[in-house]
């Protein structure tokens, strides 16, 4: 077991890096305070092979593993958390249509979605299914009797990340009888100006302010049966396949924007006095700053053995996506509440980034399986296999 990075890996966290100092970093602050979805930032972003970490070389992508990808994801979230968040679910739209769609459809929008030219939203929120994404309504029929036959959709989504802004929507429909569950749902991409198709207000957010957050409405919205990904009935095991990925992104901005908070942190008990000495001389202040650096070690390695097992396709895969999304949203949340509150008063201002890590961060325990949900991924896995022993 080797938990050195090799060349190859530091060559790709040392242009992450670069590039979320240029990029994102100077910006992160403006963008919150007035809402700016940075689309000219994602082209770059995609310049840089950003909007295609983990898609096959022969599909455009650079073909990196789930490990690599975190290492890139951990250093642009380090910049700005939200413009990193919507890039990891543009990854992961990306992916669904690199291993799904057609080969017509592949073709046709993969390029331009790869270099950050067209940007894609995920689907799967609705208002009356949210954990429980299996009861999702929205209906996809056929729209004739044969296979060549397309398909008229028809329901609502909520909570859609860069909603009423992006080109392609992968949209999980209800294929089978409303009784059907998780066997009887279908995933389809769905151009974002069909006719039919209607956003909804912008949602105000606590976080996340620079990607746009809005419901989408579907009223008799036609799709050719070749925009169909997957198979019938495929939808919901492709939605949680990519739930799993997501889940690790997501640890990851955690990770990244913790780290930020506590280089802050480490930086202002070094030049902060009170009484007459620096903050850095008061030992509960060391113990405060240790214990948030083991916390986010912690994170980490826990995120990247998920990313290692995604890699390897273990059959304990997703067990581990599910601990390691929980324990890292939780303690990034920590990690960036106590670098707040080491600053005092400052940390409350919008001078300083922390109040916006906290505000960022605090939707990671919800989002992507919200972390009570991971508590009972994990529980049933453990009491249904019953090998404790074998945790790795």
């Amino acid at each position: 077991m080797n938990f050195e990075l090799d060349d190859d890996q530091l060559a790709y966290r040392e242009a992450a890096r670069q590039f979320s100092r240029r990029e994102l970093a100077p910006n992160a602050a403006e963008w919150d305070a007035n809402g700016v979805f940075p689309v000219e930032t994602f082209h770059r972003a995609g310049e840089m092979g950003f909007c295609g970490l983990y898609i096959p070389e022969a599909h455009g992508g650079l073909g990196l593993s789930r490990l690599d990808a975190t290492l890139i994801i951990e250093e642009l979230a380090k910049g700005c958390t939200t413009t990193t968040a919507f890039l990891t679910i543009h990854n992961m739209v990306n992916g669904i249509l690199s291993r799904y769609a057609t080969d017509a459809v592949r073709e046709a929008w993969l390029p331009a979605m790869i270099t950050g030219e067209k940007l894609g939203s995920y689907c799967l929120t609705e208002p009356g299914a949210g954990s429980d994404a299996a009861a999702l309504r929205t209906r996809a029929r056929r729209d004739g009797d044969s296979e060549q036959d397309g398909y008229v959709i028809d329901g609502s989504k909520m909570f859609i990340s860069g909603a009423g802004s992006t080109h392609l929507l992968v949209v999980m429909a209800r294929t089978g009888e409303p009784d059907s569950g998780a066997d009887g749902i279908s995933a389809f991409a769905v151009p974002a100006d069909s006719p039919g198709i209607e956003y909804g207000k912008h949602e105000e957010k606590m976080g996340w302010r620079s990607q746009p957050t809005r419901a989408i409405s579907f009223d008799g919205v036609r799709v050719p049966a070749d925009h169909r990904l997957g198979k019938e009935g495929e939808g919901f095991r492709i939605a949680m396949q990519a739930l799993d990925g997501g889940r690790i992104n997501i640890a990851t901005c955690s990770v990244g924007t913790a780290q930020a908070a506590l280089e802050t942190a480490h930086r202002y008990l070094e030049t902060r006095e009170q009484f007459g000495k620096p903050l850095a001389s008061f030992q509960a202040l060391q113990f405060k700053l240790a214990d948030m650096a083991t916390q986010l070690v912690a994170a980490r390695q826990m995120v990247r053995l998920a990313a290692s097992k995604l890699d390897r396709n273990d059959s304990d895969a997703a067990l581990y996506c599910a601990m390691a999304k929980r324990f890292a949203t939780d303690e990034g949340f920590t990690i960036c509440n106590d670098a707040l509150q080491l600053h005092g008063g400052y940390g409350y201002l919008r001078d300083y980034p922390l109040e916006r890590h906290v505000r960022d961060c605090r939707v990671h325990q919800i989002l992507e399986g919200t972390n009570e949900i991971m508590r009972l991924v994990v529980a049933r896995r453990l009491l249904a296999k019953d090998d404790l022993e074998n945790l790795s």
